[in-house]
């Protein structure tokens, strides 16, 4: 995709307008149009990038710091009560949108947000296994 028709490089460009919410000369943030909870955010780099396998590791870097006082201020400004980071490659993954970004959602108590998946005790041998590939 170029990036003339990436939406999220529109959004940076200025061509479609965001709430923005902070820029610096790396990073953009703004608010989710379809947010999950009160206060959901979105933390893109500026460089375009698919997604985290393929984006530079200092966008990653700088995304995950602006991602971390976005954080902060869900907790301290908009009195959540937890936040959940997080980042979709793929689209088997449910990433929709191929332009590296980090959703910042804001949690509270009684949302009805679940998690992805239900934790069940895994097979030791797999993850040792997939422990081993990871390691190469």
């Amino acid at each position: 995709m170029s990036n003339d028709q990436c939406l999220f490089c529109l959004i940076v460009s200025g061509d479609i307008p965001a709430t923005v919410i902070h820029e610096d000369e790396t990073t953009l943030a703004f608010m989710d149009i379809s947010p999950a909870t009160r206060g959901h955010c979105l933390v893109v780099p500026k460089n375009h990038a698919a997604d985290i396998v393929e984006a530079d590791p200092a966008d990653v870097a700088a995304c995950a710091t602006v991602a971390q006082a976005l954080a902060d201020r869900a907790l301290v400004n908009l009195g959540a009560d937890g936040v959940a980071v997080t980042s979709f490659c793929r689209p088997a993954a449910g990433q929709t949108v191929f332009h590296l970004h980090f959703h910042v959602i804001p949690r509270y108590e009684g949302d009805g947000l679940v998690l992805p998946w239900i934790p069940t005790q895994g097979d030791s041998e797999d993850i040792a296994q997939a422990a081993k590939e990871l390691t190469r």
